[in-house]
């Protein structure tokens, strides 16, 4: 071994990265020429390259461009991007307040929760039935049926943070009913997802492990963000960013470590950690060290996607399920819209505004890719099942603003509805 060699293997990895993250500023430019969110073209570019490589120059072509140990330092950089982002995800979470009928938020909540998790264990026996054993897996069938279920109600609050934005809803009834149900509904999804791979890992004494977790972690994350949220917490926050911002992703790290010792998944850890950060308000210190682990992660997390995508590409392979995919894609739709809708109508928003909630409450976004990546990354989904719903939730989520724009053209003016 030569002086050069480890020199080689960082200039390997750093080549490799800067490909990955120029890949995802093309990704992100050909969705917004498309007019989708930007986030669909840089997983659908993360997930499809290593395919893509291999099925044109091989798999000896894959092996030489990323050999195991980019790969292992790929992944690495890959998840601390994916701990950092989702703790501003989930502070995201924190920054709905007030303002709405707690009945309204509720009927909502339910409408754009209840029939997805119903279409998801419909999903789950449709695969069950099939007698497929590579596409099935082999999780047991609790954690399997549930989380399947939770794949399918999942909501992406960042993404649809952005849409509301753009479609100027941000502030309007519709547009906080949409994002508190997507709050809401999310925080559920966590504690179920904690659950289910806890199934996994151990069985009931696994699940029991995960719930006491969630038992003894969600108060406590609590418990910080009331002492954070103090004055003096805010204040210190807001002059030392850079600090603050270090701190905050050493104690996401750390904690993420020591969950998946536990059995747990890095993400169930990003998850507390957010919580215990407190969302917008009047001092709003805590926002800019927030942002600045956003800034990190987002950079970062197109290396997970492409780590997802040689995991893909280097497992077993049985083909792509064409009928479970349009299926998926059918119950996803009618959980989502659906539901929501009914949820909306229940409410009592006028038929214009239950639409356009029901809508927006179909997106799906990065969100549900994190999610779906710690199914398959626990062994709960087979990588058959992880493409189909990988497909479900992009396309679900690119049908978000061609289906907005169709109800703008054919809406009437109306009475604004008091939630």
């Amino acid at each position: 071994m030569t002086v050069w060699d480890p020199i080689l293997g960082v200039l390997h990895v750093v080549g490799a990265l800067a490909a990955v993250l120029l890949l995802a500023v093309l990704g992100r430019r050909l969705a917004v020429l498309l007019r989708q969110p930007s986030v669909i073209g840089e997983i659908a570019a993360g997930l499809l390259v290593v395919p893509l490589i291999g099925a044109v120059a091989g798999e000896d072509t894959v092996s030489l461009v990323l050999p195991a140990p980019v790969v292992e330092v790929l992944h690495l950089v890959g998840t601390v991007g994916l701990v950092l982002f989702l703790v501003s995800i989930v502070h995201e979470l924190g920054r709905k307040d007030g303002g709405l009928r707690a009945g309204s938020v509720g009927w909502v909540t339910v409408g754009s929760l209840v029939p997805a998790l119903g279409s998801g264990l419909l999903l789950g026996w449709w695969v069950l039935s099939t007698g497929d054993a590579e596409l099935r897996g082999d999780a047991p069938l609790p954690a399997f049926l549930l989380f399947v279920a939770i794949a399918m109600a999942v909501t992406a609050v960042p993404v649809l943070a952005r849409i509301l934005v753009d479609r100027r809803l941000n502030g309007t009834p519709v547009g906080d009913l949409a994002m508190s149900a997507a709050v809401a509904t999310d925080m559920v999804a966590w504690v179920l997802l904690a659950v289910a791979i806890g199934l996994t890992a151990g069985g009931v004494g696994g699940a029991l492990v995960s719930m006491l977790v969630m038992a003894v972690g969600i108060p406590t994350a609590l418990g910080c963000q009331a002492l954070l949220r103090s004055g003096g917490a805010s204040a210190w926050a807001s002059r030392f960013v850079r600090s603050t911002s270090l701190l905050l992703a050493l104690a996401a790290l750390g904690t993420a470590v020591l969950l998946e010792h536990w059995g747990l998944t890095a993400v169930v850890g990003a998850f507390l950690v957010g919580l215990a950060v407190p969302g917008g308000g009047a001092l709003g210190g805590w926002d800019g060290p927030v942002g600045r682990l956003a800034t990190v992660g987002r950079a970062l997390v197109p290396v997970f996607f492409v780590v997802a995508g040689l995991d893909l590409f280097s497992g077993p392979s049985s083909g792509f399920p064409l009928g479970t995919t349009v299926l998926a894609v059918v119950l996803g739709i009618l959980g989502k819209v659906g539901g929501g809708y009914l949820g909306a109508r229940l409410a009592r928003l006028p038929r214009g505004e239950a639409a356009t909630f029901a809508v927006l409450m179909n997106t799906r976004g990065l969100t549900e890719i994190v999610v779906l990546q710690a199914g398959y990354a626990a062994g709960i989904l087979s990588a058959g099942l992880f493409l189909v719903l990988v497909a479900m939730a992009l396309v679900t989520t690119a049908m978000t603003g061609p289906l907005l724009s169709l109800l703008a053209s054919r809406r009437r003016p109306a009475e604004p509805a008091t939630v």
